[in-house]
């Protein structure tokens, strides 16, 4: 296989892209790297087809290797065909491959092979050819053998009819085309163990649904019910029209005597070997591809979590709300440095209000905070109410943000909490995670496991090396897309920036805390175990403020330091001007990018992002997502009627719609039928995680702590 010409064809490039792309990747670049700083090499692919084009090229390049094993087996047993050997090597996927090989696998002891080691292939071969012309319990008794354990005809023609059952079950194109009928045709069935068992599954205990139309959530639902024991599932396939099939193509002659054997023959292979193999593929193929979707709708929603602004400046309250065990509380400074914790006992059981209310008063006012974050779990409503009040007492300005807890308590027991924060306890360290993910929340998030940052769907359920991967790959994108200030940044943030590894990133911690901060970012080098390789991949994306060269502060990449400042010269600024951030407006001077990109001996693309760097050094793309909502007064689900417009923050998005966070603790959905007016296939196509939208409440359900709402402008 050409595999540079099936990577261009299915990701729609040119094939020098993607040949360089490969060459790339293959000399140890990241997929950050590669899409910011190898431009003109890959034609500006983003990083997103990087990552479609390096996941096909291992595929493709295994399905290669597989191939390889498998001409190489059928080889050793002196059966490879020049016809079976085309038609493995124009196989595309890794199940048409397992196809052609199956006749020719080691098996383990199967019916038909005892049959075969009994001298039953001869009797089987003339079924075949159903060219028999005496009658076949006649013709079986030639292999009558009692020593080989063949009693009677009847034991000779039933092992005849396994042999041909297996190799009917065998044929590639059968097995491809009945699968082709089953998934077109084929019906997805469950019902329930227990019907009268309450369990979130109630509405798939009477499900039917077509395999074509199934849905990836409902797949992933199924699938927990079954592994829960409330669900029976199964495929039901089209069998009148897949026995039909293989009648037609098994029994090719008209023969009393051969023909009601093979019919059964039939039967038997399909109920018996083909149907519950094909079943097993199905069911598979379903949850991978419903995993794939989650694990995009996954991605999608994680990077929109760490993409948030940073709300930079302001010294923040974070507030771990909890009843019997208190409020835990800790001021952060605009740099993220702890500044004071202490514990509160505003709710239940103690109600310690006046107290509370005492120390909020005092710590607000001593170290000037400006914003409370208030994490979303228990007791957040009551502490909320506590808030409210206190604002409306105190004559400093002060708001409050609701933020999602999700994996607070995760980071909070780990090592790396402990090890950040050595004299606090678990309550201690979640305030200062509640404040610090309001400050900046990639900066936060990143020492969380993602899975337990709480925008997925059925995470639990998934192949979860996979699922880790894919989530890795994003937050890596992120943080780089963003980049990092060597002199500030965690070791848990270090380790997602290109080309630095965890080992790595310790080191450059550990570097820093001995000799100080960096004064430029070729001070890198020094650090012990980062090589060469790795100062070319890492040393665009961090940062220095201040130090001693100014394009450190930038995304401009070392590599690029002297045609910059050969730029620079030519239209009449210096670098100290990029320190002052005096360069705005430079790309007004430049008349002709590719003229000028040819005197500096760089690519045009290169030149534009240098200049873009220039205009706004080390500009956050963060900058335009949208801002939280600051509030300063409690709603709660009861004050909620039917037709009330708010505002509201998308918390998740799901298949089926997205969690809208309206400030009642309790967010609200929008189905997908509710976003706009117009058809869409997904949620993703209207709205992301930290999008502020507006929406009217449909229903409020007390008892079931339910909230529908509509983003159509009518409702």
């Amino acid at each position: 296989m050409d595999i540079i010409a099936k990577l261009s064809e299915e990701l729609g490039i040119r094939r020098p892209q993607a040949e360089a792309a490969v060459t790339l990747i293959d000399e140890g670049c990241t997929i950050p790297f590669i899409a910011r700083y190898r431009k003109e090499a890959t034609g500006a692919l983003n990083d997103e087809v990087l990552r479609s084009l390096g996941e096909r090229l291992n595929y493709l390049r295994n399905l290669e290797e597989r191939k390889a094993a498998v001409l190489s087996g059928i080889q050793e047993q002196g059966k490879l065909t020049e016809e079976l050997k085309e038609q493995i090597l124009a196989a595309e996927t890794m199940v048409a491959v397992e196809d052609l090989y199956r006749p020719y696998k080691p098996k383990r002891r199967t019916r038909a092979s005892i049959a075969k080691e009994r001298g039953l292939e001869p009797l089987a071969n003339l079924i075949t050819l159903q060219m028999l012309h005496t009658p076949l319990e006649k013709e079986a008794e030639k292999y009558v053998d009692a020593e080989k354990g063949v009693e009677t005809a009847a034991d000779a023609i039933a092992g005849a009819k396994d042999i041909i059952a297996e190799a009917v079950s065998d044929d590639a194109e059968s097995r491809s085309r009945i699968r082709d009928l089953t998934v077109k045709k084929g019906r997805m069935v469950s019902v329930a163990k227990n019907p009268e068992a309450e369990s979130v599954y109630e509405m798939y205990y009477e499900f039917d649904e077509p395999v074509e139309k199934l849905a990836g959530h409902r797949i992933l639902a199924i699938n927990r019910g079954e592994n829960e024991k409330f669900l029976s599932v199964k495929i039901e396939a089209p069998v009148e029209e897949v026995l039909g099939y293989l009648e037609r193509k098994v029994i090719t002659r008209k023969n009393e005597e051969t023909a009601p054997v093979l019919k059964e023959v039939v039967k038997d292979a399909y109920d018996r070997l083909i149907a519950p193999a094909i079943e097993r593929e199905i069911r598979s193929d379903l949850t991978e591809r419903a995993e794939d979707g989650a694990i995009r709708v996954f991605g999608r929603n994680l990077h929109q979590l760490l993409m948030q602004p940073p709300i930079a400046g302001q010294v923040v309250l974070g507030w771990d709300p909890a009843f019997r065990t208190g409020c835990k509380l800790a001021v952060v400074d605009p740099t993220g440095k702890v500044l004071d914790t202490t514990v509160i006992y505003p709710t239940a059981p103690q109600n310690k209000v006046r107290e509370a209310k005492a120390v909020l008063k005092k710590l607000i006012s001593e170290y000037h905070v400006t914003l409370i974050s208030l994490g979303n779990g228990t007791a957040s409503r009551e502490s909320e109410q506590v808030i409210v009040e206190l604002l409306k007492e105190i004559p400093e300005k002060v708001s409050y943000i609701i933020v999602n807890e999700a994996g607070a308590s995760v980071y909070s027991a780990s090592k790396l909490a402990t090890e950040e924060f050595p004299n606090f306890d678990v309550g201690q360290r979640s305030a200062a995670s509640m404040a610090r993910r309001l400050q900046d929340p990639l900066a936060e998030l990143v020492k969380i496991d993602p899975k337990s940052i709480g925008v997925g769907q059925y995470q639990h359920d998934m192949n979860q090396k996979k699922l880790s991967a894919s989530l890795s790959q994003v937050v890596e994108d992120c943080v780089n897309k963003v980049g990092v200030d060597l002199n500030t940044a965690s070791a848990s943030l270090l380790e997602y920036v290109s080309g630095v590894s965890r080992t790595v990133a310790k080191n450059i911690v550990a570097y820093r805390e001995e000799n100080g901060s960096f004064a430029a970012r070729s001070g890198l080098k020094k650090v012990p175990k980062l090589g060469p390789k790795a100062f070319e991949q890492c040393a665009g994306f961090l940062r220095i403020n201040g130090g001693k060269h100014p394009l450190d502060a930038t995304g401009v990449h070392p590599e690029s330091y002297e045609a910059t400042k050969k730029l620079l010269e030519k239209l009449g600024y210096t670098l100290k001007d990029v320190g002052n951030r005096s360069v705005e407006g430079i790309s007004k001077k430049i008349a002709d990018y590719g003229k000028l990109a040819d005197e500096l001996g760089i690519g045009v693309l290169t030149l534009e992002d240098i200049v873009k760097e220039l205009e706004k050094p080390a500009r956050d793309p963060r900058e335009d997502m949208p801002k939280p909502i600051l509030r300063s007064d409690v709603l709660e689900m009861k004050d909620l009627t039917p037709g009330m417009r708010l505002k509201g923050t998308v918390r998740n998005v799901i298949d089926f719609g997205a969690f809208v966070d309206i400030g009642v603790h309790q967010d609200g959905l929008v189905h997908i039928s509710q976003m706009c007016d117009r058809f869409i296939w997904h949620p993703l196509e209207v709205v992301s995680v930290g999008d502020i939208v507006e929406v009217k409440v449909m229903s409020v359900d007390l008892k079931k702590q339910r909230i529908q709402l509509t983003m159509k402008q009518n409702g």
